[in-house]
This record gives C-alpha cells, structure tokens and sequence, in this order.
C-alpha cells in the first residue's frame, strides 16, 4: 500500500469527526424526542434513528468525496467505484443499548484505502468523547493522545466482550471463552459496543478485548485506535487481523499471548 500524505490523512480524519459529530448529535435528539424500532431478527434491531444517523454520515462524506466508495451497516454498498477508498460506516454501534435508555452507543466510521484501514473516528455522544486516530499519528481521545495499559498479566486484567446476534442458534456463541476467561481474568464486561471496547482498550480502561463473528463496520474505525495507541490485534491463532474475518481478538500486547492461549484451550477441551 503506497503511503498517504500526512495533510491527505487529516483532511480524511477532519471530515469524519464533523460527521461523526453530526450523526451524534442525531441520535441525541431521537434518543430525547423518542423513535421507531424495528426487528431484523429477534435479537437484531434497527430504528430510524440508525437510518437518519448514517444517511447524515454518507451526504457529508459524499458531499466531500463523491469519488470514494461507502459500505453502510443498513444501506451496505453505496456509490460502487473503482475507487481505492472505502469509507466504513456504522452509525448506531449499540443499537440495543440505544432502544432501552442505556447510554452506551457510538458513531464509527472508518476509512480503507487499498484494503488496509487508514483512518477512525468513534463518537460517544452521550459522553461527548471522540476517539479519532490515522496511520502513523496516533490515537486520541478529545485531542488527547491515549495508550494501551501496562497490565502485564491476565489474572489483573480488566477484559471486555460480546455476543453475536444468533447466539441462540449456533455452537459458536462465545459462552465457552466467556466461562474460561472468568476463571482467568480480574474482571469481565459487556458494553454492548465492539467500536467502543476496542476505543477502551486503546484508552487503557481494559486491558483487552476479544469476539466472534463481528462485522467490517463494527471494527473499522475502532482498529485504527487501537493500534495507532500502541495495541495489538490478531485473530485467535495470532494471525493478523482482518475487519472481515470472524475472529478478533485486541489487547494492550502485553496479555496478548496469555489470551491467545486461553481461546486455544476450545480445541483441546
């Protein structure tokens, strides 16, 4: 991949927060005014929050790139081009915890050029935290650079995951790890938001994050972060990290293999 200027990445990365800022300010209002839910699948939702936040997020990119190409969690592929960029849009990662009242939801957006993710920006509107990150800048939170943790063992380190949509169908709903960490970590979560763990992990506030079946969209921006703060992410056999993979697992580097380890005890029970 032939290497971007730095004044290309932050023209990229401004255009992103002030969408990222508007498609929040967005939900903000539904989340006051009230909104439609919809049922994809019985765990899935959508509403019309989710609809206006992302057509908001494609009219300004659009607006400034018109060439790029989009692939949006509802709309999926928009403006299909020979173009080398590809802007990854989630514009309600937490639509579940948007619909009960829980305030822990977020905007993402990432940009790809040449298959490699070069730009994120995540946006907590509840919180007004912007976590925003190109190749080779770093990451920041709110203009702030933020790192990994120092968390050097797991048996003291804060983790975080999260469960598929058809967790009630299939063997392969992550409640096997979920037990085996339990027994081996300080502490587990569940946000409700994979762009959010993963921003939290490069914040420092876990010390590592793994899931299954995730979408493109769900890690885009969120990897970016994570690894521009000074993260690791891989699939569960150590190999590197696709947003289009169905295995991810992210860690500060230091509990990375303690972690790795621990997923490869489901081959040998």
């Amino acid at each position: 991949m032939a290497a971007l200027p730095d004044a290309q990445l932050n023209r990229y990365l401004s255009v992103a927060t002030e969408a990222a800022r508007a498609a929040g300010a967005i939900l903000l209002d539904y989340a006051k005014r009230g909104f439609r839910i919809e049922h994809k699948t019985p765990l899935n939702l959508v509403t019309d929050a989710d609809h206006a936040a992302e057509e908001c997020v494609i009219d300004r990119i659009r607006h400034e790139f018109p060439g790029h190409r989009m692939l949006a969690e509802e709309r999926g592929r928009v403006d299909e081009t020979s173009s080398p960029y590809l802007w990854i849009i989630d514009p309600l990662d937490g639509t579940t915890n948007f619909s009960h009242g829980y305030p822990a939801y977020c905007v993402s957006i990432g940009l790809e050029f040449e298959g490699q993710c070069v730009v994120g920006v995540i946006f907590d509107p509840t919180r007004q935290e912007l976590f925003a990150a190109s190749t080779g800048g770093g990451a920041r939170l709110n203009g702030h650079r933020i790192q990994v943790s120092s968390t050097g063992i797991l048996d003291r380190a804060l983790l975080v995951t999260g469960f598929a949509y058809d967790i009630r169908d299939t063997e392969q709903n992550n409640l096997d790890h979920f037990v085996r960490f339990a027994l081996k970590a300080q502490g587990i979560r569940r946000t409700g938001s994979a762009a959010l763990d993963l921003c939290y992990v490069a914040a420092g506030r876990f010390d590592g994050f793994w899931e299954v079946k995730l979408n493109p969209w769900d890690t885009a921006a969120g990897s970016v972060v994570l690894r521009e703060a000074g993260g690791c992410i891989t699939d569960f056999s150590g190999r590197e990290h696709s947003i289009y993979g169905q295995e991810l697992v992210a860690s500060n580097g230091h509990i990375h293999q303690a972690m790795l380890q621990v997923l490869a005890m489901r081959t040998e029970a």
